[in-house]
């Protein structure tokens, strides 16, 4: 097919619907530096390239859609974290933003510590030759056959998260001759400025024991009596995807407070805080999150005042970032399939994924880039809605954005800092295949998790 312009529909900037987007780059064929990984640029043939690599020779090789991960970014930004809390803080890396075998291998081998939520989060980690002592557990359900494996296993910590699992996780540990070193989850009351369903510290939600009304006091009280627990530390988590560091200013406050009453109450000063994860990245040019250090900086800071003001020992801080890590180090390749151009509103333009790599959009309204990158373009920027292949009207991938006038089916794009999440939380609906994860590491690309393939399907289809 020719590059020719396909049948009219809204190119230019200057006649465009209401909709939330920003007003089209000067440049389409410039990249953000902010929302892609440290690798990724265009070639002299304007093609663009990752880990030394172009994307036509990834799609070739690969296919698509694929997931497509930096792995020199991934590890660069696991440094940074680490070297930004120092010896005297843990940084454990949240495994459900995305976790595999080579990702904690990674991790292992950078210095970092992992948190897992599930039993399968945690025989991955095992299997991939994490230390069970760097191991952080979490969940707000576990279950008895979960637990069992976790201290068995050795973890490091697990965060208790309900009254029950407080005589749970004691009972199994009794039961195993041991004392299972763990962590109180509570809720502080602050809620991240974030999307409703990703907002994870105000007491109408199902995570952590509410500071409100003494349940986290009594919570502490009942586990410092169990012979199998030894309690370590108040865990807090205040949301998602944040920006602004005072939230977790009130909620240092109030877990500081907490240990002061603990304190006075019991004569024992727990030597550990986690502050969770939840820091934002650049999903768009209009997001502008904050450096490691200065994260680190402002959160060790807080806490300390906090101690000092209440006269405590400032405890050792932990930390969970996940999608700060694995976010911004990975793409979504996809190739174009349809374009509709729709007169005085936008262009929708189909790709070979949609919703089944990439439920955000749909589920938290989250907004994305996109970008053409199998060349570049002269054309006018056309106000486009990037949508996938499923028959469900909410499959969108990018809600408005601004791609060339002159894109074509053949064409292949590339939707940013979908490092997080999409792969975690890929589906097979309407049977589609959930893409590979392919690491790209000076000109070479290896596939860390392969693409399913019919057969996948269909071995667990026993009828």
């Amino acid at each position: 097919m020719s590059r020719s312009a396909h049948p009219a529909g809204p190119r230019h900037a200057d006649v465009l619907p209401e909709g939330h987007y920003s007003a089209p780059p000067a440049d389409l064929n410039t990249l953000d530096a902010k929302v892609w990984s440290e690798t990724v640029s265009r070639d002299a043939d304007g093609v663009v390239t990752a880990g030394g690599l172009d994307v036509k020779t990834l799609a070739e090789r690969h296919g698509t859609p694929a997931y497509i991960l930096d792995e020199a970014d991934f590890r660069a930004r696991a440094r940074s974290w680490r070297g930004a809390f120092g010896s005297d803080a843990d940084v454990f890396y949240a495994g459900k933003a995305f976790l595999s075998r080579a990702i904690v291998r990674w991790l292992h081998e950078e210095g970092l510590n992992l948190d897992v939520c599930s039993g399968g989060e945690l025989a991955t980690a095992i299997s991939a030759g994490m230390p069970a002592d760097r191991i952080a557990f979490h969940g707000n359900n576990k279950s008895t056959e979960e637990i069992r494996r976790a201290v068995e296993a050795g973890v490091g910590r697990i965060v208790l998260d309900s009254f029950q699992e407080i005589v749970r996780v004691a009972h199994i540990a009794q039961e195993l001759g041991t004392r299972q070193r763990v962590q109180i989850r509570i809720t502080v009351g602050v809620e991240a400025h974030t999307h409703e369903f990703i907002a994870t510290a105000h007491e109408d939600q199902k995570f952590g024991i509410p500071l409100a009304g003494g349940q986290a006091a009594e919570a502490v009280r009942r586990a410092l009596r169990l012979d199998g627990l030894e309690v370590i530390g108040i865990h807090s988590h205040i949301g998602s995807q944040i920006f602004d560091m005072s939230g977790f200013e009130v909620a240092a406050h109030r877990v500081v407070g907490l240990l002061k009453d603990i304190r006075d109450e019991h004569g024992v000063e727990l030597p550990e805080i986690d502050l969770g994860g939840g820091l934002g990245i650049a999903y768009t040019s209009d997001d502008d999150p904050r450096e490691p250090h200065e994260i680190a900086k402002a959160l060790t800071e807080i806490v300390t005042r906090e101690c000092e003001a209440a006269k405590l020992r400032t405890p050792r801080i932990s930390v969970e970032p996940g999608r700060a890590i694995v976010g911004p180090t990975a793409f979504t390749l996809y190739e174009v399939g349809t374009i509709k151009p729709l007169d005085n509103l936008r262009t929708y333009v189909s790709v070979d994924g949609g919703m089944s790599d990439n439920i955000r959009t749909a589920l938290y309204d989250a907004e994305y880039s996109v970008a053409l990158v199998s060349r570049t373009s002269d054309a006018a920027p056309m106000l486009a809605r990037v949508v996938g292949k499923h028959c469900e009207s909410g499959d969108i991938v990018v809600k408005d954005a601004f791609l060339p006038a002159d894109l074509a089916p053949g064409d292949l794009i590339a939707v940013p800092a979908t490092g997080a999440y999409c792969r975690s939380m890929a589906s097979n609906y309407n049977h589609v295949l959930r893409p590979p994860v392919v690491a790209v590491h000076d000109g070479e690309s290896r596939v860390i998790v392969r693409r399913e393939t019919e057969e996948d399907l269909l071995r667990l289809d026993v009828g």
